[in-house]
């Protein structure tokens, strides 16, 4: 068993929510486990032996309510010291990070060489003096864990400038970067001009609840009418999931199939054919599958899963073999695995179908957080970094797709039915409470860390506009009155930089002398409404 001592007001914690709390074995997947908190301890009881790290939702300092684990730990008796062991692990990550990306020259005076070396002072402080006094050395550690993810953000930000530059003098950007997604039953002329005018492409959803609606009765005049503008305005497509087994895709009277395989199966293969012959001549990539590794609805095992995997991909290359078929991983930190067992991790998942010989163009990768919900408890930007990371070894394209919301999720919304998920206190934040300026920092950094990315083709964001059906609510760029908000217009300045000519010292970033990256998003001072505050 492993076991955690958390304090409280320089006092064993009498009471320790556990929110998104899992664990995580040495092959980095979650694993099944029992976890509670009594008399100020965490316990983990996990069911295979071995070494274990605990993630949860954490308080770090004034950087926010954030996922965070510790290092693998063996079981021992004696309880580990929590902040400790947090602070252990993020100050390796960080630099295994720094010795991956080749960052050795930053300089001291660089924000992330700065705090890296002070969470480096604190933590060996921390260390000598966990038995002697075990509450000041809690309260050490929790400063050293403060400054070790302030300087690990610090690091990501200033390595994803490095690798931006980079891609904009050797001419390696996409050509169609920045897109932005919609729910098709918004067409306004005013949504239609901004996105023709301000976006490099547009995902159309293609649920299956709202295209057939009716078992054999398929209604597409709605997104007819979107492929049609798009096709007029030359604005590439990405369209899909074609295959999501989530609730909001689903129709109602799927659910009678559900455990008959061949005929889910059947009807499957009837709605991919039914799309990809329809819309052929205007999608340039098809989102063929989504989110089947975290089977949520349907009791699918692993095989029906790996053949549903390759039935779809292979109709959809057979018919429209000049597109681009993409496969989406989504809660790609996986903590769904540890509560349920008929599911795949994500790298799992994305291993066995790189492996399997399917007929795939890449994937894609969607990354929504803000809400407390599997998959959407909030993370700092170097996990992001560091997760997106992880597919460079596949040697295929990478679609990404981002949202955070604009303001918590609210009681209110929940009792209005904008949100069927718990309240925003249980999803953590980043920095500062979500708010307008803190969703257009953290998109300003997501979307250079991202782009950054020598093998990310594109990068969206998941709904541009708030309406009552999102999946993330408050989540939009523009409210429900087509007001933009501040991230519209942060994302708009984004995409110019992409086009701007390179300065002259940009071939010394190339070299290893990072420019400052203590700013939240590129070219941007830090400012009274920046939610790291100042320098």
């Amino acid at each position: 068993m492993l076991n955690f001592r958390v304090y409280d007001n320089a006092k064993p914690a009498s009471d320790w929510p556990l929110r998104n709390a899992y664990l995580l074995g040495a092959d980095g997947n979650a694993v099944r486990a029992e976890i509670w908190f009594e008399d100020g301890v965490i316990h983990c009881e996990k069911r295979e032996s071995g070494v274990a790290s605990l993630a949860l939702q954490h308080r770090v300092g004034e950087l926010g309510e954030m996922t965070i684990q510790t290092c693998l730990l063996p079981e021992r008796n004696e309880p580990y010291l929590l902040n400790l062991e947090l602070a252990r692990q993020r100050l390796l990550t960080t630099l295994s990070k720094q010795e991956d990306w080749a960052l050795y020259d930053l300089g001291p005076d660089h924000p992330a060489t700065k705090r890296i070396e002070a969470a480096r002072r604190m933590f060996t402080e921390a260390l000598c003096r966990q038995k002697e006094d075990p509450v000041r050395a809690d309260q050490i550690a929790l400063d050293c864990l403060a400054a070790a993810v302030d300087g690990s953000e610090e690091l990501a930000l200033a390595h994803s400038e490095i690798l931006l530059n980079r891609r904009k003098l050797n001419q390696t950007l996409p050509k169609y970067p920045i897109g932005a997604g919609i729910q098709f039953e918004q067409g306004h002329e005013r949504l239609r001009q901004g996105l023709a005018s301000n976006f490099d492409y547009v995902q159309l959803p293609t649920y299956w609840r709202a295209l057939a609606p009716e078992e054999g009765d398929f209604n597409f005049a709605t997104l007819d009418a979107w492929m049609e503008w798009a096709g007029r305005n030359r604005l590439p497509i990405l369209a899909g999931p074609l295959v999501c087994f989530e609730s909001f895709c689903l129709p109602d009277w799927i659910y009678i199939w559900e455990h008959d395989y061949d005929t889910v199966r059947d009807l499957i293969y009837e709605f991919v054919e039914k799309l990809v012959t329809r819309y052929g001549n205007y999608v340039s990539v098809w989102n063929v599958l989504s989110g089947l590794h975290t089977n949520n609805h349907f009791a699918l095992n692993l095989d029906q899963i790996m053949d549903l995997t390759r039935m779809a991909t292979m109709l959809v290359k057979k018919i429209r073999p000049q597109s681009r078929a993409i496969i989406e991983i989504r809660e790609p930190f996986g903590e769904y695995y540890a509560g349920n067992p008929r599911s795949i991790p994500p790298m799992t998942y994305a291993d066995l179908i790189a492996d399997s010989s399917l007929n795939f163009d890449g994937f894609a990768v969607r990354l929504l957080m803000g809400q407390a919900s599997s998959g959407q408890y909030t993370r700092d930007l170097m996990q992001i970094s560091a997760m997106l990371d992880e597919f460079a070894g596949f040697n295929k394209p990478i679609y990404v797709t981002i949202a955070a919301p604009s303001e918590p999720v609210t009681a209110e919304m929940i009792a209005t039915g904008q949100s069927d998920d718990p309240v925003d206190e249980n999803s953590g934040y980043w920095r500062r409470p979500w708010s307008p300026t803190v969703q257009s920092h953290w998109l300003a950094a997501v979307y250079q860390i991202a782009m950054s990315k020598p093998f990310v083709e594109g990068v969206a964001w998941n709904e541009i506009v708030d309406h009552p059906e999102v999946q993330l609510p408050l989540a939009g760029m523009v409210n429900e009155d087509l007001q933009p908000k501040p991230s519209f217009k942060r994302l708009l300045h984004f995409r110019r930089m992409l086009t701007e000519p390179m300065p002259a010292m940009a071939m010394e970033a190339q070299t290893g002398a990072a420019q400052s990256a203590t700013s939240m998003a590129p070219s941007h001072e830090k400012g009274a409404d920046d939610p790291r505050g100042e320098e």
